[in-house]
């Protein structure tokens, strides 16, 4: 699944192409898209026909477009391999092309090119889908009112994050994936945040200090803009901008998917490990395991 870098380079594009124009009509054309709409893919589309887009939301991995006037947004659920691309509409269809939105405007930036073209959800694994909803006071899907802010978000509260890691009693990459302390983080950034820290993916968060966990916060803040900065990671062609471009990220990591590679710092060969149904890639040098674990 996108975590937070690649949602965001997405949300973006569709703030330049999508804010501001109306919707015209809505095709689904696979039922699993709009699987979490309750009211299927035909409500689906009758209860957006005529809305106009607000500027897109995000908070962590989860992507919305509000409705303006309404307490209603499109929260949009990216899966494993989601994407929304914006293409002219003599574009020939995609393979896996499950919704098509089309608008009866060009939206609010005209020099941006957006007449004539439509937003496609494109979904190869049909893990994902969009689903409309009503917000909370707050402004957000009510399905994820649970969600905590993420690293980037500028009401984000260190102190709180601080003591809920050290009452959770947990490991600390658990924590930073936990989406309800942190939201945005997952396995690739939690790995590059925590080779920065010189931190173990099992050291225990009660015996973080509060240094320790704000310096751990800077390097999640820093790695997620660093792939900002050139797209976020695509490691195939699943994870795509509103354009159909891939990120870059994936060449400037240091720590995930480099087993046997040698550390940056110290050249120690790097290792993987596996870890809840996923990955954890560290140097043993730079990132002792905690006694405990060992």
């Amino acid at each position: 699944m996108p975590e937070l870098p690649e949602v965001e380079v997405v949300r973006r594009g569709l703030e330049r192409w999508v804010a501001g124009r109306t919707i015209e009509t809505v095709e689904v054309l696979h039922p699993r898209a709009v699987r979490r709409h309750p009211g299927g893919g035909a409500d689906f589309a009758q209860r957006l026909r005529g809305e106009t887009v607000g500027v897109p939301q995000r908070r962590g991995k989860y992507l919305w477009l509000p409705l303006e006037g309404r307490d209603l947004s499109v929260l949009g659920h990216l899966g494993m391999s989601g994407q929304l691309l914006v293409q002219p509409q003599d574009a020939p269809d995609e393979k896996h092309l499950r919704i098509r939105v089309r608008f009866t405007d060009s939206g609010r930036d005209s020099a941006a090119g957006a007449a004539g073209t439509e937003l496609r959800f494109v979904d190869q694994r049909t893990f994902g889908g969009l689903s409309l909803h009503e917000n909370t006071t707050d402004g957000l899907p009510d399905v994820i009112a649970h969600i905590a802010r993420d690293p980037l978000d500028p009401l984000f509260d260190e102190v709180s994050y601080h003591l809920a890691l050290r009452a959770k009693r947990t490991t600390v990459k658990r924590a930073l994936l936990d989406q309800s302390l942190i939201s945005g983080v997952g396995n690739i950034y939690a790995d590059e945040a925590l080779w920065r820290a010189k931190l173990h993916y099992e050291r225990p968060t009660a015996n973080l200090t509060r240094p320790r966990s704000a310096e751990l916060l800077g390097h999640v803040r820093d790695v997620m803009n660093a792939a900002l900065a050139v797209g976020g990671t695509s490691f195939d062609s699943l994870y795509v901008n509103v354009n159909g471009e891939s990120g870059y990220f994936d060449r400037a990591l240091d720590a995930y998917g480099r087993e046997d590679e040698p550390c940056r710092r110290c050249g120690t060969p790097m290792r993987r490990r596996p870890w809840m149904n996923r990955s954890s890639y560290f140097c043993p040098r730079c990132q002792r395991p905690p006694r405990a674990a060992s």
